[in-house]
């Protein structure tokens, strides 16, 4: 019994607590973007391996990649005709909605993880959307989140890439994730996840920073922290654009 109770506890003093018995070793092909002014988009390489320290389990393993922009507050409304016009009927506040989210998967997101791993990690856009309170304030909440999404997969915004996650024989997985021109300043989060039979296994999170750079991050400060001197920059540029014309205009006419 003494021989057997040492070798258990020797055993347990191996083995981290709560090490998950599949781990994700993952990296990134960049951590900055930086904006300037012939900035197209850029794409995002996440590449990585899964670490097992024991065979691996019976069923399918899957991987699923969110990269998530920083969140906004915003307000939508809905329009109605009343005597033969449209105005405003409804609105709602949303607290925070993601400015960018893609979703790049290994399989239909339906059949790799469930709903109740969905609802504890928020992983579809949907659930990512975090509104507060939209019972109180609309007779049909979820018809506003679904316009929301409706707009932003419209954009470009929002984008479920599945099947796209490149996994060789449940160890080696790449995912390509093509960020947009029109991106928003700010750390966007990039999350990964194991899941076995709709069951998250391991997660693991990294961030980029996007940043302006250059004249446009100057205009940028200057606005936000100088908004009368950027205004009347942009009155002076204005009218000496018009000038110019003017001045061409009048050349040409000679």
């Amino acid at each position: 019994m003494r021989a057997a109770a040492i070798a258990f506890t020797l055993a347990l003093l191996g083995t981290p607590a709560g090490a998950a018995p599949e781990q994700i070793v993952a990296g990134l092909s960049q951590s900055r973007v930086s904006i300037t002014a012939d900035f197209d988009g850029t794409e995002i390489l996440v590449y990585g391996a899964v670490k097992r320290d024991a065979p691996a389990p019976d069923g399918p393993l899957q991987v699923i990649v969110t990269v998530e922009g920083p969140a906004t507050s915003l307000t939508i409304r809905k329009k109605a005709r009343r005597g033969g016009i449209w105005i405003n009927s409804e609105a709602v506040h949303i607290d925070a909605a993601p400015s960018f989210y893609a979703v790049a998967t290994t399989g239909p997101l339906d059949r790799i993880l469930s709903d109740t791993e969905d609802l504890r990690y928020r992983i579809t856009p949907d659930r990512a959307i975090r509104a507060i309170g939209l019972t109180s304030e609309a007779d049909d909440p979820d018809g506003f989140v679904a316009a929301l999404m409706r707009i932003r997969f419209a954009e470009d915004r929002f984008r479920m890439l599945q099947g796209s996650v490149q996994f060789v024989e449940d160890t080696l997985f790449r995912a390509d994730v093509v960020l947009p021109a029109n991106l928003t300043e700010g750390e966007y989060n990039i999350r990964i996840f194991l899941t076995r039979e709709g069951r998250v296994v391991d997660t693991q999170d990294r961030v980029v920073f996007v940043r302006k750079e250059g004249l446009e991050r100057f205009l940028n400060n200057l606005a936000h922290d100088m908004p009368l001197a950027y205004g009347l920059l942009a009155l002076a540029l204005a009218g000496l654009a018009g000038w110019g014309a003017s001045a061409a205009f009048a050349i040409m006419r000679r």
